[in-house]
């Protein structure tokens, strides 16, 4: 099942959620870029998006209620496991968060495993641009935005975070504007999405892909 399918299968089951539609949108985005890397490296879905199942049909409970039923029948029970450096990054996006409750910890964990992707991390949160990563960070993390007051890169901003908090040092130069790698922490982030959206789709035009789809799904939720 292709990423911008399962993005607006889950998107088409998010019809009767009482979440809010940007957290619905984020999160359909990581599910599907999540799902679409499974897929195509041959591992569990739920390893791409450091949830367990558990945790993963709590969070469709809250955004995607309609598509609890399909994902609790196609995702498979498995073990994820946090290295220490993945789990300081989920302990500096929950001590600098602006809310606390189930869905904040999905999101914390969500994030704190798409940072261990090799792109920037709006592309590997499947986000559509650079912006939508801020609104994501000012909204749910206003602390930590706030912090990143010279709008370094976010990974870039969230390893230093870590590493500050550990003791370390991320780099010697005691001015960031002095440093002659100041454009690997604050260069540009151009680029594209890594999921592309059909503009055109809406909830009616796909709300039995979860019945038509179905057989799709267990080769990228294994």
């Amino acid at each position: 099942m292709a990423a911008e399918d399962v993005y607006d299968w889950l998107i088409a089951s998010s019809i009767s959620s009482a979440g809010d539609p940007f957290d619905v949108h984020v999160a359909a985005s990581i599910a599907a870029i999540a799902f679409s890397e499974a897929e195509g490296d041959g591992c569990a879905c739920l390893e791409a998006l450091g949830l367990d199942k558990a945790a993963f049909l709590d969070l469709a409970g809250i955004l995607f209620p309609g598509a609890v039923d399909t994902l609790d029948r196609q995702v498979s029970e498995r073990a994820v496991a946090v290295e220490a450096e993945e789990q300081s990054v989920r302990d500096i996006l929950g001590i600098y968060s602006s809310e606390a409750g189930r869905l904040q910890t999905h999101f914390i964990a969500m994030i704190a495993r798409r940072c261990q992707s090799p792109h920037h991390l709006w592309q590997d949160l499947g986000l559509r641009d650079r912006q939508e990563l801020r609104e994501l960070m000012t909204r749910r993390f206003a602390p930590l935005a706030r912090k990143n007051q010279q709008d370094m890169k976010w990974k870039k901003f969230l390893y230093r975070m870590v590493c500050g908090s550990e003791g370390f040092t991320l780099c010697a130069a005691p001015v960031c504007s002095d440093c002659d790698e100041f454009h690997v922490c604050f260069g540009a982030e151009d680029g594209e999405s890594r999921l592309a959206r059909n503009g055109h789709s809406s909830a009616n035009s796909h709300a039995s892909l979860g019945q038509a789809r179905s057989d799709a799904l267990p080769e990228a939720a294994e």
